[in-house]
């Protein structure tokens, strides 16, 4: 009669009767800790942020915040902010837009989506916007056009050009048809500021999708994108159900878009600055810059 348990692994102590203890692991804060989403490679946040959010192991361009971009862009202390206390408010009542307006603000340290402001590049005057990755996925309210549009206007007046750092989610949907105005309004400004003849660069980093991708985004005289940057309107699974076939590998990454003739160079964080004070440079008007940092 077989005894129930009879194939059960019997638990024993390797020496005498003493009881298995189990190997003790280091607890790491996860702040310490950031893994790579493309590679999955584990690496301190120090480790990380000396290499501008560029993976150390497969160079995958994490997100990076505006403020970070503006120390890793702007000649030191030479960035003045613009509209420093816009804040977008619930227009149309939808449910729990306050809160997450409360957390973004928390999360992200900023008042909203993107950071406008006037800047030196290599001792070059210049125009400049960066969205926020952690605000709200840098969705575009009605805050985030208005913004963007003054900029645009300072700069038509004050004979700047603009670098535009993108990135987001779309349209903010929790402002309904106030958000998706702001396309049009943009895209306005951009036109008028090109038509004095001055000088727009767009950069794409990821994502860059929705609403910002079907205006300001791809309205750059000059459009550079970061290394495996996502760049579409809808995303590709969308699309994908949507006509019922399997994409292209890398369909919608900034390489793909290059050789479709969407972008015009992909440049690596750590040469952005340089490049751009380069197309600054060819496109600089003597005596015609009225703004003195």
């Amino acid at each position: 009669m077989l005894r129930k348990g009879i194939f059960r692994r019997p638990h024993i102590a390797l020496e005498g009767n003493t009881k298995q203890t189990k190997a003790i692991t280091p607890d790491v804060p996860e702040e310490l800790c950031i893994a790579c989403p493309s590679c999955g490679k584990m690496m301190f946040s120090t480790e990380l942020d000396e290499n501008l959010g560029v993976c150390i192991s497969c160079s995958h361009h994490l997100k990076l915040n505006a403020r970070k971009r503006i120390i890793l862009i702007a000649d030191e202390g030479s960035f003045i902010e613009h509209d420093t206390d816009m804040t977008s408010v619930n227009h149309l009542d939808f449910p729990g837009y306050d809160k997450k307006l409360k957390s973004a603000k928390a999360d992200s340290g900023e008042k909203e989506a993107v950071i406008t402001g006037i800047c030196s590049i290599g001792g070059i005057n210049t125009a400049i916007f960066i969205m926020d990755p952690y605000f709200m996925m840098g969705s575009m309210g009605s805050v985030v056009g208005e913004k963007i549009t003054r900029l645009f206007e300072f700069a038509t007046i004050n004979n700047l050009h603009v670098i535009g750092y993108c990135v987001s989610g779309g349209a903010r949907m929790q402002e309904g048809i106030i958000s998706l105005m702001q396309m049009a309004k943009v895209s306005g400004a951009v036109k008028l500021h090109s038509d004095k003849g001055l000088l727009y660069v767009t950069v794409l980093t990821d994502p860059t999708t929705g609403g910002v991708t079907a205006s300001f985004a791809m309205q750059g005289d000059i459009i550079i994108a970061e290394p495996g940057a996502l760049v579409g309107f809808a995303g590709p699974r969308v699309i994908e159900q949507t006509i019922r076939r399997k994409l292209p590998e890398g369909f919608q990454r900034a390489e793909f878009l290059l050789k479709a003739g969407f972008v015009d160079d992909i440049v690596e964080r750590r040469r952005q600055k340089e490049y751009l004070r380069l197309l600054l440079s060819l496109h600089e008007r003597n005596g015609e810059n009225d703004v003195s940092l």
